[in-house]
């Protein structure tokens, strides 16, 4: 069930957030910022002012109404870019820096792992493996991965 939140959030003409909170004050380039991107994406989110300063703080996307939910998950959406690895094809050799060829939501791609310690254990299951390039790629579960998969990825753990 949608709550209406005490404040009003919309698009300028160049596609910035702005903020007006109940007091009628308005800030202009808002950002929402997760609390947990990784373990509860949906839930505890921040309206951040360009200082970092909390705006709005919002408990879970489900509560709010249509309409400000879609600019929360579209900002967000365009914010942030983190693959999914759903399986992994093939890697150069199992001695780093080595060359990843994997399976994600977003299609085929393959990226360079400079070190293992680029590999980096989430709260279990989950792993996030940082490429050469800054792009940080996330395996939800690397139990559900299939047997190939989790044979080369546990050369590198």
């Amino acid at each position: 069930m949608s709550t209406l939140p005490d404040y009003q959030l919309r698009r300028d003409a160049f596609g910035r957030l702005i903020f007006t909170g109940s007091d009628g004050e308005t800030t202009e380039v808002v950002v929402p910022v997760r609390a947990f991107p990784i373990a509860a994406p949906d839930q505890g989110i921040a309206l951040v002012d360009p200082h970092g300063h909390e705006l709005a703080w919002i408990d879970r996307l489900d509560d709010l109404p249509d309409n400000v939910r879609t600019l929360v998950e579209d900002e967000l959406a365009s914010r942030e870019f983190m693959p999914v690895i759903s399986r992994i094809v093939n890697v150069s050799s199992f001695a780093t820096p080595s060359t990843w060829q994997v399976k994600t939501n977003h299609g085929d791609t393959e990226f360079v792992l400079k070190g293992e310690e680029d590999i980096r254990r989430l709260a279990s299951p989950a792993l996030l493996i940082a490429d050469s390039h800054g792009i940080h790629y996330l395996i939800r579960d690397r139990y559900a991965l299939d047997q190939h998969s989790r044979r080369i990825l546990d050369r590198f753990l």
